[in-house]
């Protein structure tokens, strides 16, 4: 596969035994490699893994690279990973997420006006999970905490930074025409 079958089995055990992406600056520290050489290494890795029909593939998410299950195993793995870690998102903790995401940073009374209920245990739920994280406070009255997605957040949905979202406004747009075309047949 490489040239480098020492470099190759390194990098795969400093990836395997990372439980976060690692930056191929840290990795190149690690290996005592540049860091254009890293990425190479890595690309032609996870290449590897993608001909030989692997189980894992090798990404690049959240500033770094991770091993990760290959998405057609996700069945297979879903079944045996069953914790409440790995749960399924609740309707109102998804909704709440996207709303972090998208106007972060964002205060608790922000998102429950948004939602128009109260969402501070929803959103409890999610900082507990790891996948909104207090960032700071807002300059305004009272100094309310806003909060922000995490890196975990960025991994869990494979993105590599958050300007990879999708845009919002085709969605709203579609939203608003499903609900005039809801009231005009109702009439």
């Amino acid at each position: 596969m490489s040239e480098r079958p020492d470099a190759t089995r390194a990098l795969e055990a400093l990836l395997f035994v990372s439980d976060e992406p690692v930056s191929s600056t840290v990795l190149g520290q690690s290996l005592e490699m540049d860091r254009r050489e890293v990425d190479q290494l890595c690309e032609e890795l996870a290449r590897w893994y993608e001909e030989r029909g692997s189980g894992i593939v090798l990404r690049n998410v959240a500033g770094g690279w991770r091993l990760t299950t290959h998405p057609d195993a996700a069945p297979f793995v879903e079944q045996y990973v069953l914790s409440s870690r790995h749960a399924r998102l609740t309707k109102a903790s998804l909704e709440t997420l996207a709303i972090v995401a998208y106007k972060q940073p964002v205060t608790r009374h922000q998102i429950a006006g948004i939602r128009g209920v109260n969402s501070e245990g929803v959103l409890r739920a999610l900082v507990d999970r790891g996948l909104v994280a207090e960032v700071g406070r807002e300059e305004g009255p009272g100094r309310p905490m806003v909060y922000g997605t995490t890196p975990d957040f960025l991994e869990r949905l494979g993105l590599p930074s958050l300007s990879a979202l999708p845009p919002l406004a085709p969605l709203l747009g579609k939203a608003a025409g499903d609900e005039a075309g809801a009231e005009a047949g109702g009439e």
